[in-house]
């Protein structure tokens, strides 16, 4: 870590806009002694004390290593994205002076736009469906082959000018023929992306990054057309404003927890971390927010939009970050809003002249001018690019911010000079009412036809766990259940309500569903059953923010077939869509099953005393508690969830730790029609130490001998990684055996050989005593 009282020597890498505006928020920094900019502009080269100009190129990285280490350099901020995709971080990390800016490989989120569509693909990022393609002749044949409206990436870096968004299908062709066989994009077009064109409104957002923790900056809009009205060819910006009323603190939330931070932590587990600015490009669509692209530097001209806004020193944040400390910092950010006007040259974005001098006067307060385009000539400032100038201006509302801006704009004179003259018109221009426009409940987010063909599907999932008492027909307003036809005379009911927990959290990183529904069955029948009764029906409820029918199918699935294993007639259920509430693809899983025992035969017997036998029957795995922990330590071991699992390389960690919680059901109910059992627990959070003493009367107690049965590779494995006091874990998982019985010492070998006739693996662990102190007393601990 920095001494904190050392001076920074920073430079700066760049000439554009950005520079400038990042030079301006650096140079107020009382910890910044002085900023180089390599190679600069006229802006940075003449509008401040501690600032100077470099002639180095942005990618001669030799002459920049070179020139830092003279200069005593300690703090590198590359701005563009061509020097990070090339590798500038690695030439500086290799002299030990730290970058704010990512890897080569982490680099690769914006220098290939397949490497990132596959990346969020493989993280369950939300994006538009894609395609990639490195043959011209198989991108033809798939343009050829679909129906819906598409948009067409170069794949690698075109100075933010490879996105083109064909309106015909004729247009279509001529940019796929355009980039791939004209080569109008140079090797940058070697590989296109196929993408659905997503409709919605599109929303920019920076974020620090320290590889472990993100802190986005306010939400900006900016304007890529050149001419008013969103017309024109694509530019590399005209024009930007913050924070957008687009995105709600609600929506800014669901950015946070469904498309940051998972990006983070993807790139971290899949070995990239990510140090640096990340800039995520958004489009808000009627079904949620969606990445269109990644950028893994500041925006040009977000960055002369957001940095006013900013209320911390931009120096101590980049040194959090690349100290990995950025949890430390309080990032600030003022109220009210900022808009940036950028003035280009006349011509841009085709052929545009330059050398022509510049006429500045002074502007109004809050109100900053940043250079990108501009070079010192003859003592004055002249024309050296496409975008030549960008006019910021804050203010405490967004009219006003933007009235100041084009102010600004007025402060300025040369040559053919151009400009848009709507700038936040998105947000200015009066919204139509959802009286006069319409809102449709699907605009709202919810799919009523999504439903019912969710219901449409599920139906002989449910049929097929009809049994005497239930039809197994749904579509009602309420199950029934005729408790005469399934052969009861004097019943007793027995209910069970639970859920899944963070076990979730695996399913849906990895894209499986279904098992989790027998999860949400077993810890419902497995609790019923352990007082004698027979589970007879279950109700689940699906709740999520966006319905898919696909996933929800595989859910439901599982928990028919849950239903099948516990002999239980799925009769009902709810599947709730609630936009906002739930976010991205994220959903929870409930039921309630219901069950039936004769008056009389209730568990635990009264008569369970002092020498009876205990028998453990062994779990399947973790079944569906202790997963906060389970995740914890993955988490920390480095390790992702497609990874092989290392107590059983077969299989992955993902597909491991979701194998289904055993339904234990048929085995016990055999045994209790046949008189062999006391009582029973089901081994669930908490323990044997919390669960086993809830079949007890207060004068017993268990005595377990942990050494009477092998601990399974997993429960090793996470005690070893973890570093979890032994005692600590076993109160939190099954440690291997799911389902604990106790019955008469007389009648223990019967019990063993019903149980292992249907199929259970069984083990004699213990026997009660008379309770002294604890209620529960395992032996021989110290062999896990």
């Amino acid at each position: 870590m920095a001494d904190l009282n050392e001076k920074l020597r920073v430079l700066l890498v760049g000439n554009g806009g950005r520079e400038h505006a990042l030079a301006w928020a650096l140079q107020k920094s009382a910890r910044v002694e002085r900023v180089y900019v390599a190679p600069g502009n006229g802006g940075t080269g003449s509008a401040f004390a501690n600032v100077e100009n470099v002639e180095i190129g942005v990618s001669d990285f030799a002459n920049l290593v070179k020139f830092a280490v003279e200069k005593n350099v300690n703090l590198v901020v590359p701005g563009p994205e061509v020097p990070l995709v090339e590798g500038i971080e690695t030439h500086f990390r290799k002299v030990g002076i730290p970058v704010f800016g990512p890897s080569m490989a982490a680099a690769r989120m914006e220098g290939s736009k397949t490497f990132s569509k596959d990346f969020m693909a493989r993280h369950n990022i939300p994006t538009a469906a894609y395609k990639n393609f490195s043959d011209y002749n198989a991108a033809k044949e798939y343009l050829d082959s679909i129906d819906h409206d598409v948009v067409i990436k170069a794949s690698g870096l075109a100075a933010g000018k490879g996105v083109i968004i064909p309106t015909t299908k004729e247009e279509a062709h001529a940019a796929l023929k355009d980039i791939m066989e004209d080569r109008s994009f140079g090797d940058a077009g070697d590989e296109v992306v196929i993408e659905e064109f997503m409709t919605g409104d599109e929303a920019s957002i920076l974020a620090f990054s320290d590889g472990y923790t993100i802190v986005a900056l306010p939400p900006a809009q900016d304007h890529k057309r050149i001419f008013d009205g969103d017309e024109g060819p694509n530019t590399g910006g005209m024009g930007c404003y913050a924070p957008t009323p687009l995105a709600t603190p609600e929506l800014l939330k669901q950015v946070q927890q469904t498309i940051l931070q998972p990006t983070i932590d993807g790139m971290r587990r899949d070995g990239y971390p990510f140090v640096g600015m990340l800039f995520t490009g958004l489009m808000l669509t009627p079904t949620g927010p969606k990445v269109l692209e990644y950028n893994v530097r500041f925006g040009d001209p977000e960055t002369e939009t957001v940095l006013p806004l900013l209320d911390s020193d931009l120096a101590e944040i980049f040194l959090a970050c690349v100290e990995r400390r950025l949890d430390a910092v309080e990032i600030k950010v003022k109220p009210g809003f900022a808009c940036t006007v950028v003035i280009s040259a006349g011509g841009y974005p085709g052929n545009y002249p330059k050398g022509d001098k510049i006429e500045f006067a002074t502007p109004g307060p809050d109100t900053q001018v940043f250079h990108a385009g501009t070079a010192v000539k003859d003592g004055g400032i002249v024309t050296n690019g496409g975008r030549v100038l960008a006019v910021s201006a804050s203010a405490t509302e967004l009219k006003e911010a933007v009235d100041k801006a084009y102010e600004g704009v007025k402060t300025i004179q040369f040559k053919d000079m151009f400009y848009r003259k709507d700038i936040a018109h998105r947000a200015l221009k009066p919204r139509e009412s959802a009286a006069s426009s319409g809102l449709t409940y699907a605009q709202a987010g919810v799919s009523i036809e999504a439903g019912n063909e969710l219901v449409n599907q599920i139906k002989p999932l449910v049929k097929s766990t009809r049994r005497p008492g239930a039809d197994g027909e749904i579509g009602g307003f309420g199950g029934a259940f005729d408790l005469k036809a399934a052969g009861f005379r004097d019943p007793i009911l027995v209910s069970a309500t639970d859920g899944i927990g963070t076990k979730l959290k695996i399913a849906q990183s990895i894209g499986k569903h279904d098992t989790v529904g027998i999860d949400l069955v077993a810890m419902n029948v497995n609790d019923l059953v352990v007082q004698g009764a027979e589970p007879l029906l279950f109700l689940d409820y699906y709740a999520c923010g966006k319905l898919d029918v696909e996933n929800a199918t595989a859910f439901v699935s599982g928990v028919a077939e849950g239903c099948r294993q516990a002999g239980c007639a799925l009769i009902g259920g709810e599947t709730a869509e609630m936009p906002g509430l739930y976010a991205g693809d994220d959903y929870d899983g409930a039921g309630t099953a219901v069950g039936a025992v004769e008056r009389g035969r209730m568990l635990p017997s009264s008569d369970i005393g002092a020498g009876d036998v205990l028998i453990g029957l062994a779990s399947s795995g973790i079944h569906s508690n202790g997963f906060s922990l389970v995740r914890k330590i993955i988490e920390r071991s480095g390790l992702s969830f497609t990874d092989a699992a290392p107590w059983n390389p077969s299989t992955t960690i993902g597909e491991g730790l979701l194998t289904p919680t055993k339904i234990y059901v048929k085995p016990l109910l055999a045994a209790v029609k046949k008189d062999l059992i006391k009582a029973m627990a089901h081994i669930t959070g908490g323990g044997f130490v919390e669960n086993v003493p809830r079949m007890l009367p207060k004068n017993l107690a268990a005595e377990i001998d942990v050494s009477a049965w092998d601990l399974p590779p997993v429960f090793t494995w996470l005690k070893k990684t973890g570093g979890v006091p032994i005692e600590d874990l076993a109160r939190t998982v099954n440690m291997g055996i799911g389902m604990v019985i106790a019955v008469e010492a007389s009648k223990k070998d019967e019990a063993l050989s019903v149980l292992r006739a249907e199929g259970e693996t069984v083990y004699e662990i213990g026997r009660l005593i008379a309770r002294e102190e604890e209620s529960c007393v395992l032996k021989n601990i110290e062999r896990w």
